[in-house]
């Protein structure tokens, strides 16, 4: 096992406290920074990254779960996005085999010229994505499509466009992508908080101040370049870089809503393509689950746990209802997750936030700090790739080539086994399967209503740099996101377990199960 000891905060905090000087800080774990991370790492450059509480806490956890070029993009002219998005997505099958599978996706017409329409346009989207097409996208009369959508409405129902995008597990992509850079050589910490950023006599950011959230010590670390990727917090970096600096994103909000598998029994996803507010819906499987979102709701401040207002909560079940035969009611959600996207702060008092880009930018502080804001999953490894050029073409780092194209992820197999419950876990499967063999109860389900096991809390402690509860819960085995009753009632028996293998005490356990109760609280609708 000594090759897994990689992994384990004292051999990573050890690494921290040895080396004075670092090519690359990266501020932020979620898919921007961890991408950033790997792509650093992996062109041989000295990388830290410090994330304040665990990878893809933030919104790179409370995504739709989708891997796609952006059908919307397209309706609104945006082919380069949609182009450089379906490439990024067919590199996401090939690398991370065993977390990315192709979804099919029903779009249900209701007149005929939506029938011409999505079928033009979805050709066109097949052929952007070229060599890396997920399949061909094409018509499915009213009886076909009734036959593999059994719970859409019947009435004026013309019959659907078929097409193929990618479907995965943002938060275990995210957990993965921070083991594949500490493979690469990254020290790469969760529970980390950067509190200052330090500044040579001319003024050009050279380090940061960090203080781990476990022991309270202070750590002053130097560096050649600083990358600020903390999504809906840049604006709070850059203040510490300037107070007066203009903020830079405004948070808009997305909900989602997880149901039952019986309101959208069979294998496909349906895509809504045009809601009374003029933004796209998906009913997607998930887990045995269904995810229903998203919305889309400017907001004035940010918060690590947003939670979903009540009209984004009745838009998304009127609407749903609005195709549904089966009527979704608030008693029927499992769990009700919120997230917020960074949007580029529009310059006038615009409201409209479907028009403000969805592409990512770099920006570049006075100071040398570089900012990466915007995108989305689909894109992280070509966002990364465009942050560390940037600091190369800035002469911060010496030129080094992009390897992150063809570098498999922690886990990938060549192979994505949904029957398997632990083919999530790709090539680290069969070693969680080997622990329950040495143990037997591990074998064990966490709660009658949900597939994960004890082994899989094990395994998360151990090697996937869990702290906490809710790192376990939420992002580990994905719980919280599943059935969060059934979840509150794991939380006593999952802080035990995580405080024995940490070797922490009743009081410490206690406030574990205190503090991630409150929070799994607001899951339950």
């Amino acid at each position: 096992m000594k090759g897994r000891d990689i992994y384990k905060r004292e051999t990573l905090v050890k690494q921290l406290e040895e080396n004075s000087n670092w090519d690359v800080i990266v501020i932020g774990g979620g898919a921007s920074g961890l991408g950033v991370a790997l792509d650093s790492t992996t062109r041989g450059f000295k990388t830290l990254l410090l994330e304040q509480v665990d990878y893809a806490k933030g919104t790179s956890s409370r995504s739709t779960k989708l891997l796609h070029g952006g059908v919307r993009y397209l309706a609104q002219g945006n082919i380069d996005l949609v182009k450089e998005a379906l490439y990024e997505r067919g590199l996401l099958l090939k690398n991370a085999s065993h977390l990315v599978s192709n979804q099919s996706f029903i779009i249900p017409n209701y007149k005929w010229w939506d029938v011409i329409k999505y079928t033009i346009g979805l050709k066109i989207y097949d052929a952007l994505a070229g060599k890396l097409s997920f399949g061909k996208s094409f018509r499915i009369n009213k009886k076909e499509t009734l036959s593999r959508l059994s719970t859409i409405k019947n009435a004026k129902l013309k019959g659907g466009v078929v097409y193929h995008d990618g479907q995965f597990d943002d938060s275990r992509l995210a957990i993965n992508i921070a083991q594949t850079s500490i493979e690469h050589g990254a020290t790469v910490l969760n529970h980390f908080k950067v509190k200052q950023l330090l500044k040579s006599e001319k003024g050009i950011v050279n380090g940061v101040i960090a203080e781990d959230a476990e022991t309270k010590i202070v750590y002053n670390i130097n560096c050649k370049v600083v990358i600020n990727a903390t999504g809906v917090f840049t604006n709070d970096i850059l203040k510490m870089d300037d107070k007066e600096a203009k903020n830079l994103v405004r948070p808009s909000q997305g909900i989602h809503l997880v149901l039952d598998k019986s309101f959208l029994p069979g294998n496909d996803a349906i895509m809504i393509p045009k809601t009374n507010d003029g933004r796209v819906l998906f009913l997607v499987p998930w887990h045995n689950k269904i995810v229903v979102g998203t919305t889309d709701t400017l907001l004035d401040s940010h918060s690590l746990e947003p939670k979903a207002l009540d009209k984004e909560i009745d838009f998304i079940i009127s609407t749903a209802n609005s195709y549904l035969t089966k009527k979704v009611s608030k008693d029927d959600v499992l769990s009700i997750f919120a997230g917020l996207r960074p949007l580029a702060a529009p310059k006038d008092k615009s409201e409209k936030t479907k028009e403000i880009s969805r592409s990512h930018k770099i920006i570049v502080s006075n100071s040398g700090l570089i900012t990466i804001t915007g995108g989305k999953w689909t894109t992280y490894r070509r966002m990364a790739q465009d942050t560390i050029n940037k600091a190369i073409f800035l002469e911060k780092l010496p030129n080094e080539t992009c390897k992150t194209k063809r570098i498999l992820i922690h886990g990938a197999n060549g192979s994505n086994n949904k029957h398997n419950h632990f083919g999530i876990y790709g090539t680290d499967g069969e070693i969680i399967q080997n622990l329950i063999e040495e143990s037997s109860e591990l074998g064990d389900l966490l709660h009658e209503r949900l597939p994960f096991t004890k082994a899989e809390v094990i395994w998360a402690i151990r090697y996937e740099m869990a702290r906490t509860v809710e790192d376990i819960l939420a992002r580990r085995v994905r719980t919280l996101f599943l059935d969060a009753k059934a979840t509150l009632e794991i939380i006593p028996m999952v802080a035990k377990m995580l405080s024995k293998e940490l070797g922490c005490d009743k009081l410490w356990e206690e406030q574990q199960i205190s503090e991630f109760t409150t929070i799994a609280n607001q899951y339950v609708l």
